[in-house]
This record gives structure tokens, C-alpha cells and sequence, in this order.
């Protein structure tokens, strides 16, 4: 099991140029648990990420780990605790699979510390639980996207941190990849007690797997808490502007959000009507 690390924003503010994005937002990660952060497009999400792990300096406030502030601590021993897997990360050209994966071990190789069993193992292991060790001599820029994701979640596992933090780690993947994706990050959390963060955009996929639920409105916290207590009509609607049914999920029991569009909301028109046709034709995904 991991050591349990507290991480927590303090009236932080970020922005970039002369648009803030979050203002003087205040919350904690709860240690040993899954927190999945949620809001619309461009709501302070990922950046939100990024200043959690120093890529992006607060403009006021701060990011504490354990109570010192991450700005000021070194970026070793920040990589030795914090792992990050950002939105969209570049490999450089023609590296491998392999070699991408161990990079992971950056941070815990020193000056005098070589290449040992510990880190072969580390490797091998991450591979294996992303289904990517077939991959393993093949060039990172001729996989298809879902391959890519799933190479750049072993990295981050091949990191061993106590802390994992992931933007959109889903993106790129069918709805098989994604459950897959999702049972292994908490299958590590739950064996090996590492704190996960990450953004997802499907509220049904972050109900089912958080902990801890944290909505994001306009760079404000709207709220905060287990999912039971957060998702909800109202926070649909105050957050992505939607109005939706928050129904019991009869596989999991946490909270499903169904999105009533304007052609099924029973209104006026063809849709609105009843037309079997018409509800047939849309399909209900692309509200």
C-alpha cells in the first residue's frame, strides 16, 4: 500500500495572459480515494490539473502536497510522489514503445543510481496492465490512437507515484477501451491505495468510478462530495447548462444522467409529438 499524501488547492487562482480562468478556489484531493473532476468545455478543468502538478504557476493562492507548497518543491521529488498524464502528450519521433514506457523511471533514477531489476520490473508490469506489451518494440507514431493512450497510461504507471493524476485519460477510446481503462486505474487504486485525479467529460463514467465527485463551474467549485450528493438535476443544469433525469443506475446504484433534448422533452414538433421516426433517426447521443 502506499503512504497516503494530501493534496489541496488554497484560494488558488490561474489564468493565462490577461483571462483568468479559476479564482480563488479551494479544495482537497481525499488521500486513498478515486476524485473525478467534472465541468463543461473550458470550464478551468485541465488547468486546474496542470497547476496541481507546477506546469502552470498560480497567479495568486496555492497547490499544497502534505502541506508544502508544490511550486517550491523540487521536481524530482515532485515526480517521485505526483504523476501527471496530460490531455494530449507528444512522443518524440520514432521513439518506441519500450522506450517511452521507461521513461516513466525518470524520477527515480539519481546520479550515481543505474538501470536495475526494480525498474525492468516496473516496465514490464505497467505493460502488461495496459494490454500493451505486444507493442513493446513498435514506434509509438505508427499505433492508432487508442494504442497511443494506452501507452502513455503505462508510462505514468511505470512512474510508481503515490499520486496519479490524468486529463481525459479515455479520449481516443471505444467504450470497451474506456471500461478497461477505468477498472485498471482502480483496480490500482484499490490494491495498491494510489490516489487518482482525473477530468472526465462523461458524467455517467465518472459517477460509476469516483470516490469523490468535484464539479467545476466557470473556474468555481459548484460542488463537491460523493457522487450520490452531487450529481443531480440542478447541477446538470447549473454546470453544463442541460436539463436532464438523475435516475438510480441499476448496475452500479450511484447516479445516471439522462439528457433531455429539445427533441425529447415532449415540446411541439415532429419530435416532440412522438414520432417513432423522428426518435429513431436522432438516436438520443447527440444531446
Amino acid at each position: 500500500m502506499t503512504t497516503s499524501h494530501r493534496l489541496a488547492a488554497e484560494r488558488l487562482t490561474l489564468g493565462y495572459g490577461d483571462r483568468v480562468v479559476v479564482a480563488s478556489l479551494d479544495l482537497a484531493v481525499p488521500p486513498g480515494a478515486i476524485t473525478v473532476i467534472v465541468g463543461a468545455n473550458a470550464c478551468g478543468k485541465s488547468t486546474l490539473l496542470r497547476s496541481m502538478t507546477r506546469l502552470l504557476p498560480p497567479r495568486a493562492g496555492q497547490v499544497v502536497l502534505d502541506g508544502r507548497a508544490v511550486h517550491r518543491l523540487p521536481a524530482k521529488e515532485l515526480a517521485r510522489t505526483l504523476g501527471l498524464l496530460p490531455q494530449s502528450p507528444v512522443a518524440p519521433e520514432g521513439i518506441t514503445v519500450l522506450d517511452l514506457v521507461g521513461r516513466g523511471r525518470h524520477p527515480h533514477q539519481g546520479v550515481f543510481s543505474r538501470w536495475n531489476e526494480r525498474d525492468d520490473a516496473a516496465v514490464a508490469a505497467a505493460l502488461d496492465a495496459t494490454r500493451t506489451a505486444e507493442l513493446a518494440d513498435r514506434a509509438v507514431d505508427e499505433l492508432s490512437g487508442g494504442q497511443r493512450q494506452r501507452v502513455w497510461i503505462a508510462m505514468a504507471l511505470a512512474q510508481q507515484t503515490d499520486l496519479l493524476l490524468l486529463d481525459e485519460p479515455t479520449t481516443f477510446l471505444d467504450a470497451s477501451h474506456q471500461i478497461e481503462v477505468l477498472d485498471l486505474l482502480t483496480d490500482l487504486n484499490r490494491t495498491r491505495g494510489t490516489t487518482v485525479v482525473m477530468v472526465l467529460h462523461d458524467l455517467n463514467l465518472a459517477a460509476r468510478y469516483a470516490d469523490h465527485l468535484i464539479a467545476i463551474a466557470d473556474g468555481a467549485l459548484h460542488a463537491a462530495g460523493h457522487p450520490s450528493e452531487v450529481l443531480n438535476e440542478e447541477t446538470v443544469r447549473a454546470v453544463f447548462g442541460l436539463e436532464s433525469l438523475v435516475i438510480e443506475d441499476p448496475v452500479s446504484g450511484r447516479p445516471l444522467m439522462l439528457p433531455i433534448g429539445r427533441y425529447h422533452s415532449g415540446g411541439e414538433g415532429a419530435a416532440g409529438a412522438g414520432s417513432t421516426e423522428a426518435d429513431g433517426a436522432d438516436g438520443g447521443d447527440g444531446h
